[in-house]
């Protein structure tokens, strides 16, 4: 199997690259600006915490064009959701060559995209959960140890596809596996990233002190319990103990993990605000489900979704 990464941060870089050391497929990487630049130079490491060794590939196959990268028989799409209609241009070489198409981003709507683009046939679904950035370029640091992976096609079928790219990244390391429905695995983490997001952007902190203040616990909770009212009114087949379930994974990950768009926005970055609070304040306003919290995280962050505004800190 060969495996494009297009995006190679810290998701495209974190499951690539360890699918690569491992060389359980065949993996190559897109990157750009000083990442390239690096992973040309000094080739792509992970590094991890806890004591553990970090893994380095020292010569990753990597371009800043897919074009130039051949075939491929998966694309792993990681890049930050307002980068998607970019991203889908790049990718169209691949997928036109017979590549399957697997958006690990944020969000519920990822997918919709890929499929008004190339139609439903290439587009897998997936779901990633694992804390980890871009430290500095050619670098990719993970905090905590969750590192997991769920595949599966929307259909609902056990497809080849799947079963290799869980098998690969199983063989690397990752806790992997085909869903059995991975729409409602989409759901599930987009509950978990709602909340785990919108509690440390908005307190700008990491989830442990967040999760020890019983005040600062509820709004975290609520923002997970919006979340999972708008999914049951999409349809979606969310079980009933869900938001508990949610709520012992953010019990479960390591106090210093955070999310990335508490990284984006201590660096000033744009933020992807819109996608996962925002997404969830406008289902719930065109559903009738009420979303006060995940409404108060979007204005709160509103400003900064373009980036860090000219004289703030």
């Amino acid at each position: 199997m060969r495996i494009v990464a297009l995006g190679s941060g810290g998701v495209g870089g974190f499951f690539g690259g360890l699918i690569a050391a491992a060389g359980t497929a065949d993996v190559a990487f897109v990157a750009r600006g000083m990442h390239l630049q690096a992973m040309r130079r000094d080739g792509l490491t992970i590094e991890r915490d806890g004591g553990r060794a970090p893994v380095h590939l020292p010569r990753p196959v990597v371009a800043e064009d897919p074009a130039e990268l051949g075939r491929a028989d998966i694309v792993l799409l990681g890049v930050k959701l307002a980068d998607t209609a970019e991203a889908i241009r790049a990718a169209r070489p691949l997928v036109e060559r017979g590549a399957a198409i697997l958006s690990l981003q944020n969000g519920v709507t990822k997918d919709e995209a890929l499929r008004d683009a190339f139609g439903a046939g290439p587009v897998m679904g997936g779901v990633a959960y694992v804390a980890s950035h871009i430290s500095r370029p050619g670098v990719v640091a993970q905090t905590g140890p969750m590192a997991r992976l769920l595949v599966g096609e929307h259909d609902g079928h056990r497809s080849a596809r799947s079963e290799q790219l869980a098998t690969a990244a199983a063989a690397a390391g990752v806790d992997a596996a085909v869903a059995a429905d991975i729409g409602v695995a989409i759901w599930q983490k987009f509950a978990f990233l709602v909340g785990l997001s919108g509690a440390t952007a908005a307190a700008r902190m990491p989830i442990g002190p967040i999760r020890a203040d019983q005040h600062a616990r509820a709004f975290l909770r609520a923002l997970i319990q919006e979340t999972v009212a708008v999914g049951r009114a999409r349809g979606i087949a969310l079980p009933d103990d869900e938001v508990e379930t949610a709520m012992r994974r953010v019990d479960a990950v390591s106090p210093a993990m955070t999310a990335s768009l508490h990284h984006d926005l201590e660096a000033g970055r744009p933020l992807e605000v819109p996608w996962l609070a925002g997404t969830v304040a406008d289902l719930g306003a065109t559903l009738g489900v009420a979303t006060p919290c995940n409404a108060a995280v979007r204005a709160l962050l509103s400003p900064r979704v373009s980036g860090r505004p000219e004289g703030a800190t």
